[in-house]
């Protein structure tokens, strides 16, 4: 066990707590009951006969593979997620290699990774993975004696953040809506640009998390917009993948389950067109002349406090992208029990940022919500494991 060197900051509860809101996105109190019962219950793999992974030591061989190492941790019932809208991913890798889709219920914190109850604890590259790594306030410090399984690698990714409105605000604003995208962008193209520099104006809008762990998170969050899921430079920030949304889509069917029949039945009928819409994203990032904004007050609803997975909006703001478009934008930060999609949907804002998968569940619900563009281009979420020195 790694001493700590401070309190875990905010950013550990970054990850999909106004996700809550979405009916069925949610663990049941039955279901993180029976998770526990069945972590309790498990048997080692030497006991069941699975095949042990690579091994010299109390953890895992740093040359194991992604299956045994898969298989050796849920056998043992101690696969880690939040539970709170994006454990599809992770359900989705264990149904890959032929176990069980429970898991434990994970805490905001990595408490449980650093005690052993967890051995494979889900983790956002851009946020936990560095507390896991890294010396600073709120890190465990292990270092290189952590690796970790690459949702993207494994062919399970699916998209996280994204700008979203509702149809009728678009079609209502179409030139508000451009005017929007391509002032984000160009703000998401200078924050990726200069990491360091983005990170400190986060810091400086009132941070939730130390100036050190700013500068990592904007490294990480800058290969999430730059990179795609197979690994491919991105050339157009903010375009809406149509092959990494269909799978986003696919797995969603598969995994989230909705408590509403209705609901649910409908998750099963959406396509693409039912929650993006790529025209507003290709007129904004062309070089043809946008219209006067419909609407020029404006504002985003962010899912949770100021850090640097949302830069890109604060350095146009910051560098007055946004008001060269003639938009006065408000940053809304979320946190508590604030749901973006909810708040978007009945118009308290009129944009936000979300996950695809909490978009696609929120239109199945009722709501009315499409993505005008694609920020993050690959899935930030990783399964991390101590490996033995």
């Amino acid at each position: 066990m790694k001493k700590r060197t401070g309190n875990l900051t905010a950013a550990a509860l970054t990850l999909a707590l106004t996700t809550a809101a979405l009916s069925g996105c949610g663990s049941s109190p039955e279901k993180e009951a029976a998770q526990t019962t069945a972590a309790a219950e498990s048997t080692t793999a030497k006991e069941t006969g699975t095949k042990e992974p690579e091994s010299t030591g109390k953890y895992y061989s740093a040359s194991a593979g992604a299956e045994d190492i898969v298989v050796d941790a849920a056998s043992k019932g101690k696969v880690g997620n939040w539970g709170l809208g994006n454990e599809y991913e992770v359900q989705a890798l264990l149904t890959k290699y032929g176990q069980s889709t429970d898991f434990l219920s994970q805490a905001f914190d990595m408490d449980g990774f650093d005690d052993d109850s967890i051995l494979l604890a889900s983790a956002m590259t851009y946020n936990e993975l560095g507390l896991v790594k890294n010396t600073y306030k709120g890190g465990y410090s292990y270092g290189d004696s952590v690796k970790y399984i690459d949702m993207n690698d494994e062919g399970v990714a699916m998209l996280e953040d994204n700008i979203f409105t509702t149809k009728e605000f678009a079609e209502a604003n179409p030139n508000t809506v451009k005017a929007f995208v391509r002032a984000s962008m160009k703000g998401w193209e200078y924050a990726c640009a200069n990491p360091e520099e983005a990170a400190e104006i986060v810091f400086n809008a009132g941070s939730s998390v130390s100036s050190e762990h700013q500068a990592y998170m904007a490294e990480e969050v800058k290969k999430l917009v730059e990179t795609d899921t197979k690994g491919n430079k991105v050339v157009d920030l903010g375009k809406l993948d149509d092959e990494a949304l269909q799978q986003t889509l696919d797995l969603a069917k598969e995994y989230i389950k909705l408590d509403d029949s209705a609901a649910a039945e409908k998750l099963q009928t959406l396509t693409l067109d039912d929650f993006r819409d790529a025209s507003y994203w290709t007129d904004a990032m062309s070089d043809v002349e946008l219209g006067t904004p419909e609407k020029t007050d404006v504002s985003i609803q962010l899912k949770w406090l100021p850090q640097a997975q949302f830069m890109g909006y604060y350095v146009a703001a910051a560098k007055g992208y946004y008001k060269d478009a003639g938009l006065n934008v408000t940053i809304t930060p979320g946190g508590g029990d604030i749901g973006e999609t909810t708040a978007v949907n009945s118009g308290q804002v009129d944009f936000g940022v979300t996950w695809d998968a909490n978009l696609i569940a929120a239109n199945a619900g009722g709501m009315n919500l499409i993505a005008v563009s694609q920020v993050y281009q690959r899935s930030g979420l990783v399964l991390v494991y101590k490996v033995n020195e």
